[in-house]
């Protein structure tokens, strides 16, 4: 006994040495692995002392994780034998501890020495034995075994990888195994994670009396949602249709009820939680539907003044005479109350209980000083009885009511009345007598002198005076204002499409077929170049509102491509699907016109109609600008402007002479090269064009010469072989001049 308090004292004061400075825990794991091991009749508390200390060691974070990796194979035969032969459950749940921490750096340094078979086989003797226990076991241990199990999945599944070239900075996951790993087999180790994270939710959505072990296993899936994408949408799938109150069904002893606010409390911060990382999420709006109907299912459950007895009520103005044997309360007694005098009621009559009282008569405008009042008032109000007083106010009270409702009524009805008086009115026609229809025939004139009585004609239909006509100024306001505001919508309604999902109708959607961005942009870049298509040229003599303007000072179809325009190049790289699209109508506007000259010059031919001129086409000019206005704004990576070259409808010299233009950027030869080579293989039209500017880029760029020989040397290396025969005859010259 004393021999094993002796070493405990010992192995404190390394521990001490230990936890003070991270350095020397490489130096004391040598010297404390004899002592603590299983195989040495260690007493128990050594033992237990040990477990401790390698679950301790391997987590604190004073000391690299290069030195732990060497030290973790070290320990793997003492973890193997604490497993194998320990009975002891405070052993064995910090042997489970420590093997999860040192699973991951094993799993590491396996990946770079693949040969390293004996300590392989060891981790793997630990993970069997760690996963045998997890149904078994008791709660405690199997606690621990659901962080192992977390620790293998988290290493077993596939993560981001910041840097290739530096696989020790980054995140140990599957993707940094070979695929030809004699040890690690990618199948393998997939099916492995993939069976214990359902074993994992298996636990979430099992038996509930352990609420200790349901709850360990949701906080353990809160780093797989954040740290693993490649598996969060099945975490968070299943854990949207675990029922935390479960229990509910099950008597609600106070046991039960700790358990199920244990468990709502541990899914709702897990979903809070993972709706901060990412607000906009997919699963953003399900999470929120599902907190909801979580918080109303906890009030039905836990809020029991729905379950109770309403409270009795009670009289305001005292206890109920009939409950005074049985309470033994003592109700005030009160005197008759006058009710209050039909009409208008003042103040005063409102207030005063008693008219014959001698407080009635009180005038307190009669005393001067204030100060005087004051020492009467203060000894009256303390004197006064709680019980009376509250019977006062509650009999002011309800007459205050009942007269607000009386004079409620009594509004009501007037109105009533004055309305009915409004229908029912009708002016009294009463018949004449014969004395006034004498008078009325002597004072009237002669039969001859009786006017002629107008015909009764019906009445002429009233019109509106037609508005005068806007004037250019005018015309050309208006126009761009709803232009305008038309953009501000598709703004807004950016907003709203990013949030939700969208389905697109193809090539046989209808332009306004929804109200979404698509349909809008498909509206806008037809008006530019259909709708208006001839009302800026005065010679196709059509009627239109603005026919009578001069060439070029309002055009219609040029403010919508001038606000298309600008809306792309707000944030070109979000709406290059509307720059793609714009061009896609521009183009096939071009075609329309160029099919309409066509037929026009033949009927012309035949002497069927006169010969019109030929068509402008708009995409040339609008593809250029576009492509210009971008390229001054992308950078060497913008991949988007790869996408951009490859879905415009027509390729040409000028378009692709771009490219050599934003290749004098050093920073963006890799970029312009990128788009030749792409549009040489997918856009077969194109291919002697992008040929051409790779070899112009040869000439005239010093820079672009090392990766466009890597494409003509392909393509057309009898461009090089040229240039090598001229450079070789420019070398002779040279030598025959020295």
């Amino acid at each position: 006994m004393n021999s094993s308090t002796q070493a405990l004292g010992q192995l404190e004061s390394a521990r001490s040495l230990a936890l003070g400075d991270g350095r020397y825990y490489p130096t004391i794991i040598p010297g404390v692995l004899p002592i603590i091991g299983p195989n040495t009749n260690a007493a128990l508390e050594t033992r237990r002392w040990g477990a401790d200390f390698l679950a301790e060691t391997f987590a604190s974070p004073t000391w690299p994780s290069d030195a732990k990796e060497t030290c973790s194979l070290t320990v793997l035969p003492t973890l193997r034998a604490y497993l194998e032969g320990e009975n002891d459950a405070g052993v064995v749940k910090s042997a489970v501890q420590a093997a999860a921490t040192i699973y991951p750096l094993v799993y590491r340094h396996i990946i770079s020495t693949p040969h390293d078979t004996s300590n392989w086989q060891l981790m793997t003797a630990i993970k069997s034995n760690i996963l045998r226990r997890m149904d078994t076991a008791p709660p405690g241990v199997r606690i621990c075994c659901v962080k192992f199990v977390q620790q293998v999945v988290l290493v077993e599944t596939p993560g981001m990888v910041a840097d290739p070239r530096r696989p020790e900075q980054n995140d140990i996951s599957l993707a940094l195994v070979p695929r030809d790993h004699p040890l690690m087999l990618h199948a393998n180790l997939e099916a492995e994670a993939s069976g214990l994270l359902d074993r994992l939710l298996d636990i979430v959505h099992g038996d509930h009396s352990d609420a200790l072990l349901v709850t360990a296993a949701l906080n353990s899936l809160g780093m797989l949602v954040q740290r693993r994408p490649y598996i969060a949408n099945k975490i968070l799938s299943s854990v949207l249709n675990f029922n935390p109150l479960k229990l509910a069904n099950s008597p609600m002893t106070p046991k039960n009820k700790v358990m199920m606010k244990s468990m709502e409390r541990t899914t709702r911060a897990l979903l809070v939680n993972v709706i901060k990382r990412n607000p906009e999420g997919p699963f953003t709006g399900r999470i929120q539907q599902y907190l909801e109907r979580i918080h109303r299912m906890r009030l039905d459950v836990f809020d029991e003044s729905n379950r109770k007895r309403p409270a009795p009520v009670e009289p305001t103005d005292g206890l109920d005479p009939s409950k005074r044997q049985r309470v033994g309360a003592s109700i005030p007694s009160s005197h008759p109350v006058p009710p209050l005098p039909p009409g208008p009621v003042s103040f005063r009559q409102l207030f005063t209980l008693d008219p014959n009282g001698a407080t009635a008569q009180f005038d307190v405008q009669a005393f001067k000083d204030p100060e005087q009042l004051l020492r009467i008032l203060v000894p009256v109000l303390q004197s006064i009885d709680e019980a009376k007083l509250g019977n006062a106010i509650n009999i002011v009270r309800s007459r205050y009511l009942d007269l607000s409702k009386t004079q409620a009524r009594t509004a009501a009805a007037e109105s009533a009345s004055l309305n009915d008086e409004e229908e029912e009115y009708e002016p009294d026609f009463e018949p004449e007598d014969a004395e006034q229809i004498v008078n009325k025939l002597d004072s009237a004139p002669p039969d001859g002198m009786l006017p002629d009585r107008v015909p009764s004609a019906p009445l002429a239909p009233y019109k509106l005076p037609q508005a005068p006509p806007l004037t250019e100024h005018e015309i050309q306001k208006y126009g761009d204002g709803t232009v305008r505001r038309v953009f501000g919508m598709l703004s807004s309604l950016d907003e709203t499409s990013s949030r939700g999902k969208t389905t697109k109708g193809g090539f046989n959607r209808l332009a306004a077929s929804s109200y979404d961005r698509d349909s809008w942009v498909t509206i806008l870049s037809r008006l530019a170049t259909r709708a208006a298509a001839g009302l800026d040229d005065p010679d196709e003599h059509i009627k239109s509102a603005f026919s009578g303007l001069r060439k070029g000072n309002f055009s219609l179809s040029e403010s919508i491509r001038s606000a298309l325009y600008n809306y792309i190049m707000y944030d070109w790289k979000k709406r290059i699907d509307v720059a793609i699209s714009w061009l896609n109508e521009e183009w096939y506007n071009d075609r329309l016109q160029a099919d309409i000259a066509k037929m026009n010059a033949k009927l012309a031919m035949n002497g069927n109609a006169t010969n019109s001129p030929a068509c402008k086409g708009n995409y040339q000019r609008c593809a250029l600008r576009l492509v210009d206005g971008i390229i001054a704004f992308a950078e060497g990576t913008d991949k988007v402007l790869l996408r951009f070259m490859s879905e415009i409808p027509e390729l040409d010299r000028d378009i692709l002479q771009r490219m050599k233009k934003m290749a004098e950027d050093p920073e963006r030869i890799d970029l312009a090269i990128m788009v030749l080579q792409y549009l040489y293989m997918f856009r077969p039209p194109a291919k002697e064009i992008c040929i051409e500017v790779l070899e112009d880029m040869w000439h005239t760029n010093d820079r672009a010469k090392p990766s466009a020989k890597k494409l003509l040397s392909r393509w057309r290396p009898e461009v090089l072989e040229t240039d090598m025969k001229m450079e070789s005859a420019n070398g002779a010259l040279e030598v025959k001049a020295v």
